[in-house]
């Protein structure tokens, strides 16, 4: 697959309304969960492109830069790009009062107030008519699946959940994903759900209307999806299992049979070659590894063990053909609706590069994902319940071999270096972003650094 260049601002582009909205800005940003630099500030801020919406409205792609931010051998300069739909009005309602960006003080919007508007009804509701009738506006495309109707007037309100995007549900008919960190391509997210439906695969929701924009480059901006309003996702269910001293293997097989039929689906969808690219993953892992461990210094003493589980890979089974997979894969993915489990969220890791997530992987590197998913929540009560793990683990593995027709835990080699890589994965996330969780990826690390562990 042919790179993309990361998109960055013409000089052209980058002046007028950012004599407004760049302080604003630099001290919003790296307060939102969707910002992928917290801990430094914004040092380069420019604008790709913007668009009026509609009145009071600005559609904008910003390109920024932090210090501090070191660039992969051979990459370009690190940045990113994020979009962004901005309010502008005199007077701010003060039920708008969490939206708030500040008051611009100079340039174009002096004087005026600068929001979040996906926090704002109004601007919810009309971006939804935006997506009932596909058409342009600007470099920005709205288009939609014509055998799906959306009725008007659906009532939105903006999920509080922690993610790294925004999600708008109107009238628990519909879900509006809108991407915050913005690559070049079709996001995994838009091209899978839609490959899964043409497969008849009915675990994924098929996608209803999306938007892109075709400046600087093409890029999906967001998609729409039909909402399971009872739905109650998977780690909401093992939590309240723990908490009521349940078990939850039935779940757990049921969970792993789904899982499978997901990746059945996407194997047919996205034929791909098989290739044997151990020796590359193996080098990929390594190189993240220490990467995290720069960063991480608690990771350091277990960096020599945890080496191991990456030189096993190349010499062990290589399991089954690579493949498209979800790519992040854990129970917070997965929706239980009645007795039926539902896989969504197939954007894969927002901070991997765009084709990287599209690129075909292992099955194994899902399963590890959930596996882990497992430990996750049975240490989220005290006592903390190993067992209960390994039996949700040994269920969900036993439910995949079901219906896939090969069984993960005779991978040991394969596992334990995928359920490494993402064990170290989360420790470089929970130091980022939520250092009292650290512990709970770190328990895994001292076992997985144990040769077999």
């Amino acid at each position: 697959m042919a790179k993309t260049a990361p998109l960055r601002p013409r000089p052209s582009v980058a002046a007028g309304p950012m004599a407004s909205l760049a302080g604003l800005l630099r001290e919003w940003l790296p307060r939102q969960r969707w910002f992928a630099g917290k801990d430094r500030p914004v040092t380069d801020l420019g604008l790709l492109s913007m668009t009026e919406l509609f009145p009071g409205c600005l559609h904008l792609l910003v390109h920024t830069g932090q210090s501090g931010v070191p660039a992969p051998s051979g990459a370009t300069p690190a940045g990113d790009c994020y979009q962004l739909l901005l309010g502008v009005r005199r007077h701010l309602s003060p039920r708008l009062g969490r939206a708030l960006i500040g008051r611009a003080e100079e340039g174009p919007l002096a004087g005026l107030t600068v929001y979040d508007a996906l926090q704002d009804p109004r601007s919810a509701q009309l971006l939804l008519e935006r997506l009932r009738q596909p058409g342009a506006a600007g470099p920005l495309r709205f288009e939609a699946d014509p055998s799906v109707h959306v009725p008007a007037g659906l009532v939105p309100r903006v999920l509080e959940a922690e993610q790294s995007n925004s999600s708008l549900v109107y009238g628990d008919e519909f879900i509006l994903k809108v991407f915050r960190r913005v690559q070049p391509g079709i996001n995994p997210d838009l091209e899978v759900p839609g490959a899964l439906a043409g497969q008849g695969c009915g675990r994924v929701p098929a996608p209803v209307a999306w938007f892109r924009t075709t400046h600087p480059q093409e890029a999906t901006l967001g998609v729409l999806q039909p909402f399971l309003p009872d739905a109650s996702d998977g780690w909401a269910l093992a939590l309240q299992a723990l908490a009521a001293g349940d078990e939850f293997t039935v779940q757990a097989r049921e969970l792993g049979r789904a899982t499978a039929e997901v990746h059945l689906a996407l194997a047919a969808a996205f034929p791909a070659g098989a290739h044997d690219e151990s020796a590359r993953t193996a080098a990929a892992m390594t190189e993240r590894l220490d990467a995290a461990a720069r960063c991480v210094p608690a990771l350091r003493p277990y960096v020599p063990g945890l080496r191991t589980a990456f030189g096993a890979l190349v010499a062990c089974d290589p399991g089954p053909p690579a493949q498209r997979i979800h790519g992040d894969l854990h129970l917070g993915q997965v929706l239980r609706a009645g007795r039926d489990w539902f896989v969504i969220d197939f954007e894969g890791e927002p901070s991997r590069p765009l084709a990287e997530r599209r690129s075909t992987q292992s099955p194994v590197r899902d399963i590890a994902g959930m596996l882990r998913s497992f430990d996750y929540a049975a240490r989220q009560r005290r006592p903390w319940r190993p067992e209960w793990a390994r039996r949700c683990r040994e269920a969900y593995c036993a439910g995949y071999a079901e219906r896939a027709g090969w069984d993960p835990r005779k991978k040991h080699g394969l596992l334990r270096a995928y359920e490494t890589d993402r064990a170290v994965y989360e420790v470089l996330y929970e130091a980022r972003h939520r250092p009292d969780w650290l512990p709970v990826p770190m328990a895994a690390i001292e076992r997985l650094a144990v040769r077999g562990g």
